[in-house]
């Protein structure tokens, strides 16, 4: 069992930055592709952003791409998402997932992630 906490969001206006955190419990945390995904009400949870478990590979959303970026620290079973730029339209609750790395690279799917925080909201002002 994995338990994975997120932390980091608020409220931010655009152009603004944040980084968000997310640590994981457990000594298996390398073994773990993890990702991150966000939700508006209303709408389904939409994938951002996959790191593998390597950290050698990350994968983004289009409509991130170029102003976010996921790194891991494993000595910390941490993961991040570094947001930049930020958008009215990136205001979402964010989520952070582990995905137990069955397979050689990230999904973008939410029915491949085994684990997932609680989330943390970010708001964007205009």
């Amino acid at each position: 069992q994995v338990q994975l906490v997120e932390s980091g969001g608020g409220l931010v206006q655009a152009g603004g930055s944040l980084r968000l955190s997310c640590t994981a419990s457990g000594r298996t945390f390398s073994s773990y592709h993890m990702g991150w995904f966000r939700q508006v009400p209303g709408k389904e949870r939409e994938f951002v952003a996959a790191i593998t478990r390597s950290g050698g590979a990350k994968f983004y959303d289009d409509s991130v791409k170029g102003r976010f970026t996921i790194s891991r620290e494993d000595a910390k079973n941490t993961v991040y998402l570094q947001m930049n730029s930020l958008r009215p339209e990136d205001t979402a609750v964010y989520y952070c997932a582990a995905d137990r790395g069955l397979t050689v690279l990230p999904s973008r799917t939410t029915g491949r992630y085994d684990y997932w925080g609680q989330g943390t909201q970010i708001t964007v002002s205009s």
